[in-house]
């Protein structure tokens, strides 16, 4: 079996402290049920030391190896979405409304359970900072605690990351150098006219003729002006208007997303979305206001560690890809990358439904595997002979 014996030796405990964590699911940064639960699993554990109140709701615990040397990064998101689940499993959601519908209470659990292999062992020579992280589907958990300076404050050298993934057989890992998720921002469109009577429509000024035209031009900028070779996508998810079908209305609001992979393309398309939004203004004489509202950059691993990554998942992995396609998903641990190398995985689960159904469930035969995954990352990292 290619996971590190002890940790499967206490793959029975992980499954509970999973299905606990997937029984309370809550939101954002306000998660304050599963950190003290997590807070109390790390303090049974023996870590070295644990700082919370970090981000709201998040924390990094420290634990020392025989050895001093530098410090590696783990992190682990521990939110939930807002969704209905219907799973029907005996550890099902207690709170309506909301799931674990993302895996993060498996990422959390993989997390202790290399934290508590780690601290029993302490066969590395250095230090281990545990990263626990609230807000990661809304809020951008990463970039607060990043701007909190754990990078700084911990003296981490290197940062890595695992996202379960259903589809992909399980204990295999995937991975690329280079950029795995897109960058993602949101635009709102607010198109204003004159609104009147639908039987005089001379009297009025239309939103509506200038919106379809722009709702028809928005595609075009990756068609017609993203070189072929560059990845993109613009969604325009949502238009809104009208109260009455004799009433020309006075407005249109239009939204959607955006997401790249190169911060050329991200700032060409936003340069565009403004000049088309000025255009339409000019030829149909209403007033528009494009808002463009950044939110999480592309996730980019670096080579090296991803290298690095890849031989340590090939030592506890039924297989490892290293060729993993780009995902137009975002994830806020490229704020952590950014900052410090390191490498994001996928780590994959079995047949079963896809990420945020309310039919999904975290399987925990997968723990495990990640859990040795980090523990070996450490060892690997700082190696008591170096």
């Amino acid at each position: 079996m290619p996971i590190v014996n002890r940790i499967a030796e206490f793959a029975d405990d992980m499954k509970v402290w999973r299905q606990t964590l997937h029984k309370m699911p809550e939101l954002g940064f306000q998660l304050p049920k599963t950190a003290a639960y997590v807070a109390d699993r790390l303090r049974e554990i023996g870590v070295d030391a644990l700082h919370t109140g970090i981000a709201e709701t998040g924390m990094v615990a420290l634990i020392h190896g025989a050895k001093p040397g530098p410090t590696v990064g783990l992190r682990a998101d521990m939110d939930a979405l807002p969704i209905l689940e219907t799973t029907g499993a005996d550890y099902a959601s207690e709170t309506p409304g909301q799931m674990h519908a993302c895996g993060h209470d498996g990422h959390t659990t993989m997390l202790l359970g290399a934290a508590r292999y780690l601290a029993e062992t302490r066969n590395f020579a250095g230090t281990v900072a545990l990263i626990f992280q609230p807000a990661e589907e809304d809020g951008g958990g990463a970039g607060v605690m990043v701007d909190a300076g754990i990078m700084d404050q911990f003296d981490i050298r290197q940062v890595f990351a695992l996202h379960t993934l259903p589809g992909k057989p399980l204990g295999t890992f995937h991975t690329t150098p280079g950029p795995i998720m897109a960058a993602v921002d949101t635009f709102d469109i607010t198109i204003t006219g004159q609104g009147g009577h639908g039987a005089y429509p001379h009297q009025t000024v239309d939103p509506i003729p200038a919106a379809l035209s722009l709702g028809q031009a928005i595609p075009t900028i990756v068609s017609r002006n993203v070189p072929a070779a560059d990845a993109a996508v613009i969604s325009l998810t949502e238009i809104h208007t009208g109260t009455a079908e004799n009433i020309v209305p006075e407005t249109v609001r239009m939204g959607g997303t955006i997401r790249t992979f190169s911060e050329d393309v991200r700032q060409l398309i936003r340069d565009r979305m403004t000049a088309l939004g000025q255009g339409a203004a000019a030829s149909f004489g209403v007033a528009v206001q494009v808002d463009l509202i950044e939110s999480y950059p592309a996730t980019v691993n670096h080579s090296v560690e991803t290298a690095f990554a890849a031989d340590v998942a090939g030592e506890v992995g039924v297989d490892v890809v290293t060729d993993h396609p780009k995902e137009m998903g975002a994830e806020d641990f490229a704020y952590m990358l950014n900052t410090r190398p390191g490498c994001y995985l996928y780590l994959g689960q079995g047949d079963g439904p896809a990420l945020h159904n309310p039919g999904f469930d975290f399987n925990d035969e997968a723990a495990p595997y990640g859990a040795s995954f980090f523990a070996r990352v450490v060892e690997r990292a700082l190696p008591m002979e170096g």
